[in-house]
């Protein structure tokens, strides 16, 4: 029995790393893709975690699978496409942090993944976690949501990020009605406010949170707000939690730490949501923010995931 297993694109994101002698930008190849993001925080948290995938089968492809294996993260799920390369992606870092993404993407291997190719075996688990970027195209768009219907049938929690990256879709139109065409199966939405806005129309944070989770009957909604924290729902539970200050460098993967670190939360509470009190939701939220900075205070994603000691750290700092 996994923990978490999460479905979804697993990718190199190329990152800037300094200047050569002749005066051109340097990248540095990183492991990435934010649902394999989110199990390899949880990993690096001790807990057990599985991928389900596609990347290609190449150099790129190959040091990822190698990536997960080191990290204990399964690989049962995760298939070597001969016919498509893996997804690159280049990150733009501005000097707060914050990031760009350029994909390469034709389609893809992650984008290749069908339903029969689905290894069933890894949904005994207690989360099941996806994001919005395997709902950009066929086939993977079609397990994505077979991935969906197994897991409620087995009453599994799910956990759904919404990502927006417009470049991936064909219409922003086609993005939102993906996206909120599966929102309904998951207990647990993670999403920024620039998707809160996207996907609801309103710049409202508190009118657009409490329509989206009232509209798709979510147990818990969380809407990261970058350095300024995070504002919560949990049935008639709301507010806001601070962020913590950092030396942020580099903000790839610091949502996706956020996430795993809540479902690491969820996991240690070890009950329904609907039963968690103020107290627990606050905890878990500000656990969750400070693992979050702390992805952000080095370069990459999964090699950014901080341990359970330097969160705690962190929090008794704080």
């Amino acid at each position: 029995m996994f923990d978490v297993v999460a479905l979804g694109e697993l990718l190199i994101d190329f990152t800037p790393a300094g200047i050569s002698e002749n005066g051109n930008v340097l990248f540095e190849r990183n492991p990435g893709g934010a649902p394999a993001n989110v199990v390899a925080c949880l990993a690096t948290l001790g807990k057990r975690t599985g991928f389900i995938g596609k990347v290609g089968d190449d150099d790129f492809g190959r040091f990822l699978r190698q990536v997960l294996i080191d990290r204990g993260i399964s690989t049962q799920g995760l298939l070597l496409d001969v016919g498509e390369q893996t997804t690159l992606a280049f990150v733009h870092l501005q000097p707060d942090g914050e990031r760009s993404f350029s994909f390469y993407r034709r389609p893809g291997a992650d984008t290749r993944l069908r339903p029969d190719e689905l290894a069933q075996e890894m949904l005994e688990t207690r989360i099941f976690h996806f994001g919005s970027l395997s709902l950009t195209a066929e086939p993977v768009r079609s397990a994505t949501k077979a991935a969906l219907r197994l897991a409620r049938d087995k009453d599994i929690l799910i956990s759904y990020d919404p990502n927006l990256r417009p470049p991936l879709w064909q219409s922003l139109d086609e993005a939102r009605g993906e996206m909120l065409d599966v929102m309904h199966m998951a207990d647990l939405v993670k999403i920024s406010l620039e998707e809160l806005e996207f996907l609801t129309g309103s710049t409202d944070l508190e009118g657009a949170s409490q329509s989206l989770q009232q509209d798709y009957d979510l147990k818990m909604l969380l809407v990261t707000l970058g350095k300024e924290g995070c504002y919560y729902r949990l049935g008639d539970l709301c507010g806001h939690v601070p962020g913590f200050k950092v030396q942020s460098i580099d903000a790839t993967g610091a949502g996706d730490a956020f996430l795993g670190a809540i479902l690491f939360q969820i996991l240690k509470l070890d009950k329904d949501l609907t039963d968690w009190t103020g107290e627990d939701l606050i905890r878990s939220v500000r656990f969750a923010n400070a693992t979050g900075a702390l992805a952000t205070t080095k370069k990459g994603a999964i090699p950014a995931m901080p341990s359970l000691d330097e969160i705690e750290q962190l929090l008794e700092e704080n």
